[in-house]
């Protein structure tokens, strides 16, 4: 199945990361980082099927070399929580060859990113799969920041522009220091720039698609951004994803397949509160009559229509009619219920269910949001209970010496960046002592559960009502077109009439 996924970050030492290690797991090699002395090997990584560096013609030709590469970016970079490289993730295609990815993504870097000056280490993976599970084939880009300049030195990543007052002169801060701007000297970091980057790949992949001859196709938009507003699936880590694959249902698997089950729903409310609507109008302009016709009328016409048939070509013709009787009274009775006795209830009633649906979803969306950022917090809690004591470890006597301590923090690398990073995050949401209501969180989880289970029979019901409209809208049609010619040819003389 065709997938669209493009995903793009920065490589930041205030994470605890650097270009030298993302570049070697990403190429599977061993790098060492002079910056600060680590050395990550990545030799035993698997599913790395290609690995190569694309230099815009003005960069130096050592570059070629990925150590040389990306020491001296972290080399360029002098502050300790510096922005150091952009890091695309972008998903391949399983409707394609691997030789056919390969030249698609070749093609894309070279086009989008090194034409524009960019220096791009590609690496293209095709991970290991459980048995029965789906290829992952995707590529990485690592890419400084910092671009180079026409000479081959490492250019600014700002320049300023100072701010000036009406009679042109610089203005001065309170502190005597002058006012600007710090404008980037590139705009590879600007959301626009980004979504001419995520377009001219979906645009890429289906020019493939149609030369194959396959109708498949992805799209660059968001949900919301196409007009449909569905509701977002929750991002499944590795870790989730072999569980499923392995036949082990998770809290995170079941709630995608809800929300993917509720998508279904939503997509074809939709399309069939769009149906009604168009019928409606159309039917608003056969039915300009100066006496509105009643619809358990033309319901009454249907229910016979369908006997008449009953009797001239179905065998069991009594049963036939009793349950052409049993849908006649179902669809009057339903809509004696909902008040619908003309054509401008039906439009004013689907009106209402249209609201429905939309509110319902957005009450959805809510849950769901929250639901994500409390399995997220459990998630992130447990991570750092486990690796607390790694970093607890630091703190001990036998590592009071730097050679020891640093000893540790290389051997430990992994576990403590995760844990520095998670530990932020849980301080910039206010748990300064790091104790954590996971009991609260998963009590919340249990209460959104069944609140997503009240609004799910909510839309079935929906959907079941839509339905029914739906049915009763066909058999109203038919009767017109076939009962009622007469009311059609008049409106189409009136329209074809002219006045002299």
């Amino acid at each position: 199945m065709a997938l669209y996924h493009f995903h793009v970050t920065q490589i930041k030492r205030s994470e605890g990361r650097t270009a030298v290690a993302s570049a070697a797991y990403r190429a599977g090699e061993k790098l060492h980082n002079l910056w600060d002395g680590e050395t990550h090997d990545y030799t035993k990584k698997g599913g790395v099927i290609l690995a190569e560096i694309i230099l815009p013609e003005h960069a130096p030709k050592r570059f070629y070399d990925r150590s040389t590469l990306w020491n001296e970016v972290e080399q360029a970079e002098k502050n300790y929580n510096a922005q150091l490289a952009y890091s695309f993730d972008i998903a391949l295609q399983n409707e394609f060859s691997l030789e056919e990815n390969i030249v698609l993504a070749r093609e894309f870097v070279q086009k989008h990113f090194v034409s524009d000056g960019m220096i791009c280490d590609l690496a293209v993976h095709l991970p290991d799969r459980e048995a029965g599970g789906f290829p992952n084939p995707h590529f990485h880009v690592l890419a400084p920041i910092r671009p180079l300049n026409d000479d081959g030195t490492w250019g600014a990543k700002q320049h300023r522009v100072y701010k000036l007052d009406a009679n042109g002169n610089r203005i001065k801060k309170e502190n005597g220091q002058w006012e600007f701007d710090a404008v980037p000297t590139t705009n590879w970091g600007n959301p626009e720039t980004l979504d001419m980057w995520r377009k001219a790949w979906a645009d890429m992949v289906n020019a493939k698609f149609e030369e194959k001859g396959l109708n498949c196709r992805i799209d660059h938009r968001s949900y919301s951004e196409q007009g449909l507003d569905l509701l977002p699936t929750i991002h499944v880590g590795p870790h989730i994803s072999k569980m499923e694959k392995k036949g082990i249902r998770t809290e995170i698997g079941e709630l995608n397949r809800w929300i993917k089950s509720t998508n279904r729903i939503i997509r074809n409310m939709r399309a069939t509160i769009a149906a009604l609507k168009e019928w409606i109008q159309e039917a608003k302009e056969i039915l300009k009559e100066p006496q509105e016709i009643y619809l358990a009328q033309l319901l009454s016409e249907s229910h016979t229509m369908r006997n008449q048939t009953a009797a001239t070509y179905t065998k069991g013709k009594t049963k036939a009619k009793q349950n052409n009787l049993k849908r006649f009274m179902n669809e009057c009775n339903y809509l004696k219920q909902q008040g619908v006795l003309t054509l401008n209830d039906f439009e004013k009633y689907l009106s209402s269910v249209s609201e429905k649906v939309e509110s319902n979803k957005s009450s959805m969306k809510q849950k769901q949001e929250r639901l994500k950022e409390l399995h997220q917090l459990i998630e992130d809690a447990k991570t750092y209970n486990e690796l607390k004591p790694i970093a607890d470890e630091l703190k001990k006597e036998k590592y009071r010496f730097a050679k020891a301590k640093e000893k540790y923090k290389a051997e430990h690398e992994s576990e403590l960046r995760r844990f520095y990073m998670i530990k932020r995050k849980f301080k910039e949401k206010g748990f300064e002592k790091h104790t954590f209501p996971i009991n609260s969180w998963q009590k919340e989880i249990a209460e959104l559960k069944v609140q997503h289970e009240t609004d799910y029979t909510q839309y079935k019901l929906l959907q079941k009502d839509l339905m029914l409209l739906y049915r009763i809208k066909s058999d109203i049609d038919t009767v017109i077109r076939e009962k009622h010619p007469e009311i059609l040819y008049s409106n189409k003389s009136k329209e074809n009439d002219i006045t002299l």
